[in-house]
């Protein structure tokens, strides 16, 4: 089985001192809309700063999980929508948390490409299974055009079916269910 993953949200930490509404502000045109936007020179800068390991922990349950999956015949993908501004310290998370042993294909969005738009044809060229991310907007238009696709929205409060292939968990390792 082919699993995808996002990094922000389900192995690593959003900061704790940035409120989530500021978060959509720094990076969709409004909460509601999925239509995300690239910074301008100060939010780089922000959102650079904001990404530093320092405010940035990792999820250990998830790391631990991630590595435990990986012992399996399944196939994991890392494929995350950072824009190309944080490739430095996206390249080097990756090879500090070992995500780099850990999975046969990592994507990330260094072209600048509408997130919800490139992670779609990451999963629909690589063939993915399964994919979790903590994007409900995003996920929910990926479930929409991956019907083949099972998608789980990681979130902290809500565990149901949303549509026939889109479930909310708040526990990464719940996906053993679906193995």
């Amino acid at each position: 089985m082919k699993i995808g993953f996002d990094l922000d949200g389900v192995f690593i930490n959003k900061p704790y001192f940035i409120p989530k509404y500021i978060i959509e502000r720094l990076y969709r045109t409004g909460e509601k809309v999925l239509n995300y936007r690239f910074p301008n020179n100060f939010e780089i800068l922000i959102r650079k700063i904001s990404h530093n390991p320092i405010f940035r922990s990792k999820i250990k349950d998830n790391i631990k999980f991630i590595n435990e999956l990986s012992r399996t015949k399944n196939s994991l993908f890392l494929i995350s929508s950072r824009f190309s501004f944080l490739k430095k310290e996206t390249e080097e998370l990756i090879i500090y948390n070992g995500f780099n042993k850990i999975f046969k294909g990592i994507y990330i969005n260094y072209l600048n490409a509408q997130p919800h738009i490139f992670k779609d044809e990451v999963i629909k060229k690589n063939k993915i299974n399964i994919y979790i991310d903590d994007d409900f907007l995003l996920i929910k238009f990926l479930a929409k055009e991956n019907k083949q696709t099972k998608f789980y929205w990681l979130n902290k409060n809500i565990n149901k079916k949303i549509t026939k292939n889109l479930l909310a968990i708040t526990k990464l390792s719940y996906i053993i269910l679906s193995l």
